[in-house]
């Protein structure tokens, strides 16, 4: 697979990154996934749709060897029909979207956050749009 996005996060990840994927799917195989690696060189995690079997996949590659694989069979995606896709985090969790449908929770399993400094968005693919973004996650008016 081709790399189509890399970016690093300055300062690392923390609550409030999120990331918008958007493109299309023009075959039954997998040919599209996220990473989010560590200075490590760990993959943090590892979130992958499979059109094949209708499933979101996540994991996490650490010391060498990949996690517990956890799958979503909540699958809103359509070959050949454009998709988006959106990966934010919290303080605890991963939280993956597609098409607006929440599809996948996945716990943090990198600690400290901060170590958690590239994402890599892979596919056979041109994705149409990559935008990586810390969004404020405060409420209110701001003290005023």
């Amino acid at each position: 697979m081709a790399v189509q996005f890399e970016a690093f996060c300055a300062g690392g990840l923390a609550p409030g990154w999120s990331l918008m994927v958007q493109g299309q799917a023009d075959s039954r195989e997998d040919r599209f996934e996220i990473n989010f690696l560590s200075e490590a060189g760990d993959i943090a995690f590892h979130v992958k749709p499979r059109f094949s079997s209708a499933t979101v996949v996540g994991n996490a590659f650490e010391g060498g060897r990949w996690g517990q694989e956890e799958v979503s069979s909540i699958f809103p995606l359509a070959l050949g029909e454009p998709f988006e896709m959106e990966v934010s985090s919290d303080a605890e969790h991963f939280h993956v979207y597609a098409q607006e449908h929440k599809v996948l929770q996945f716990p943090h399993r990198q600690r400290p956050l901060a170590a958690i400094t590239r994402v890599r968005v892979l596919s056979e693919h041109r994705l149409a749009q990559v935008e990586l973004a810390k969004r404020s996650l405060s409420w209110g008016d701001g003290g005023r």
